[in-house]
């Protein structure tokens, strides 16, 4: 019998084993083995029920305990299931020799690393889409100006953050943009670059706010900001104001066109109207 089993023999013949546990000469009673391994009852009563670890002996009274090759099984099952093998596969595993032990492991060690890569991609992940809700963009300042143009304020994104960063709208761009790569933001300042092209030479043909002509540039403008969140009527219309009474807004559009700010907001709104919402009632919604 080994010194273990000798000492809480001993412990039980001076009424009872450490910390009240249930001890016999032959073995350890479930609550025993429960206490000493950190295993719940309920769990060891399941690993005996589908063969994973069973106690081998009994006591002179008939209960069944544990031996120590049965506690030291359980053990091994702890470790195996912090490898994160599953029962089953851990019952195969211990009731086979060690070449194919050693195969569980490697195929376990291979699937650590692949989950191990995972995580290191939910990671960066994660820290784009930090950098995304705080900043309101993944790229750095010199980035925004070189893909955007001389005219971009890098501060833009930041006084975005600011007005809009508890809204709905906000968490749908930066879930957007934290999937965007540099080349994805040089692909949308083209298509925007493109887009304002557009919009002066409708300016400068004279194109009348409320035409057909207009309503669709508005419509592609509107478009064009969906890519970011999903832009309704009135809120572009907000979005159109803000062209027209920001400093820096509007200088960025009259280096476009001279009155482009102007002219778009006053297109928005028609648009708006043509959608049945009065502009003067527009709502961030």
């Amino acid at each position: 019998m080994s010194s273990h089993f000798r000492d809480h023999a001993a412990a039980t013949r001076e009424g009872g084993g450490a910390h009240g546990e249930a001890v016999s000469p032959d073995g350890l009673t479930v609550g025993a083995v429960a206490h000493r391994t950190g295993v719940t009852v309920r769990t060891l009563h399941h690993w005996d029920g589908i063969g994973l670890v069973a106690p081998s002996t009994r006591s002179g009274a008939g209960y069944r305990l544990y031996s120590p090759s049965d506690i030291a099984r359980v053990h091994r099952v702890l470790i195996y299931r912090a490898l994160g093998l599953p029962l089953e596969r851990i019952r195969d595993v211990l009731d086979s020799d060690a070449e194919l032990t050693a195969s569980a492991l490697r195929a376990q060690h291979k699937k650590l690393e692949e989950r191990i890569g995972e995580l290191h991609g939910m990671r960066t992940a994660l820290e784009r889409m930090i950098t995304a809700v705080d900043s309101g963009i993944t790229l750095s300042a010199d980035e925004q100006m070189r893909i955007f143009g001389d005219t971009w304020n890098p501060e833009w994104a930041t006084q975005a953050r600011q007005k809009w960063g508890d809204t709905a709208q906000w968490a749908q761009y930066a879930e957007r943009a934290a999937s965007r790569s540099t080349h994805d933001w040089e692909e949308i300042a083209d298509d925007v670059r493109d887009l304002e092209a557009t919009l002066a030479r409708a300016l400068e043909r004279g194109v009348r706010p409320g035409s057909i002509e207009a309503n669709e540039l508005a419509e592609a403008h509107r478009k064009s900001m969906s890519r970011y969140f999903d832009c309704t009527v009135s809120m572009h219309v907000c979005i159109g104001r803000r062209y027209a009474d920001d400093p820096d807004f509007r200088a960025h559009f009259d280096t476009v066109a001279p009155g482009l700010a102007l002219w778009l907001r006053d297109v928005i709104d028609a648009n708006a109207r043509a959608n049945g919402i009065d502009p003067d009632e527009a709502i961030w919604e």
